[in-house]
């Protein structure tokens, strides 16, 4: 089977939240820039690299981009999000602001050996998985 490569620049992951200010202090406590240019009351654009970008949009405006009802991530799951971080360490250090931040642990912490990972919910109940990848460390047969 031939591999077709998915070429994109940019991911813009869009969540609705409930309370736009409060959901922008808890992203920017765990490090994460705002955009101005992509941020007004009813939305705001964090930045958490060249690539990647959370844009929180109040639930009233986030209907503007969907037919379907919108999922309650305090009650539902519908997507994990999960990203690679630097060290152990930072696993741990990003868990316990978003824990402090008014995030909550969901998960208890894994350590596979070769992939160390940990999870929270931010306020509105939306999931993230942060790992580290020690690939010389991934089993062989």
């Amino acid at each position: 089977m031939e591999r077709k490569e998915f070429i994109t620049s940019k991911i813009f992951i869009n969540l609705p939240v409930k309370d736009l200010q409060k959901s922008m202090d808890f992203y920017t406590k765990l490090g994460f820039s705002n955009n101005p240019q992509f941020t007004n009351e009813f939305a705001a654009c964090m930045v958490l690299n060249e690539t990647m970008f959370v844009m929180l949009l109040t639930y009233e405006h986030f209907k503007n981009f969907t037919k379907k009802e919108i999922a309650n991530a305090q009650k539902t799951t519908q997507v994990l999000l999960a990203i690679e971080v630097e060290s152990v360490e930072k696993v741990k250090e990003l868990v316990n602001i978003a824990n402090e931040s008014g995030g909550e642990i969901y998960m208890d912490a894994a350590d596979h050996g070769w992939m160390y990972q940990h999870s929270f919910a931010d306020p509105d109940g939306h999931q993230w998985e942060l790992g580290y990848l020690d690939m010389s460390k991934f089993p062989t047969q």
